[in-house]
């Protein structure tokens, strides 16, 4: 199965870079593998970013997420590493992922990662 690539992902160019402004997208079918028991993760992940000069174009979002759906990963390293590849990619002044996944044996996981991270004071 091919690793998924950022080389999906698609932009274009902000229409208000003077300004200051959220963007928030709400990714509620995400999918991917656990890789110690090989059982299908569900999770919602819910992306707020400010950006720069470019936003993020959403059905390429859809199709770099869909690429997840097979891959044998952790909560913690998934949402690291999309937030990685979409910084990557679009440069934004900030971004947050908040990857909220369904449970499984009564336990819930919530993973939220921060571009530029926070500093101690802010966490």
């Amino acid at each position: 199965m091919p690793v998924p690539s950022s080389k999906v992902l698609e932009t274009f160019e902000n229409p208000f870079p003077h300004r200051d402004y959220s963007i928030q997208i709400e990714c509620p079918e995400f999918t991917s593998v656990c890789p110690k028991t090989g059982q299908p993760d569900f999770g919602t992940l819910t992306f707020t970013y400010c950006p720069d000069q470019l936003c993020v174009e959403l059905k390429s979002l859809k199709m770099y997420l869909q690429q997840f759906r097979n891959q044998g990963i952790f909560y913690e390293a998934v949402t690291n590493r999309i937030v990685e590849d979409l910084v990557s990619v679009i440069q934004p002044r900030h971004l947050q992922c908040e990857a909220a996944f369904t449970a499984r044996g009564g336990i819930t996981s919530k993973i939220t990662v921060r571009h530029p991270n926070p500093s101690p004071a802010e966490s």
